[in-house]
């Protein structure tokens, strides 16, 4: 019988990266459309997504660290 190598939290970090991945594609596509119909406000819109983005990436590092600490 074959035994399985490996540590779970690798799996965890996996599924925990999918959210903020599928989170940033949609900030930035609603940020490139709502570019696109008010083009006047596209500094205000870029600062607001920056800033979203570094939300969503936290959830993703947290995730991360989160791997490491419950999986030892």
């Amino acid at each position: 019988m074959e035994t399985i190598v490996g540590n779970i939290a690798t799996i965890g970090y996996g599924i925990a990266a999918i959210g903020p991945s599928i989170g940033i594609g949609i900030l930035a596509g609603k940020t490139q459309e709502a570019t696109a119909r008010q083009p006047e406000v596209r500094g205000f819109l870029r600062t607001n997504m920056f800033i979203s983005m570094a939300f969503v990436e936290a959830l993703g590092l947290i995730g991360f660290v989160a791997g490491f600490v419950f999986g030892a």
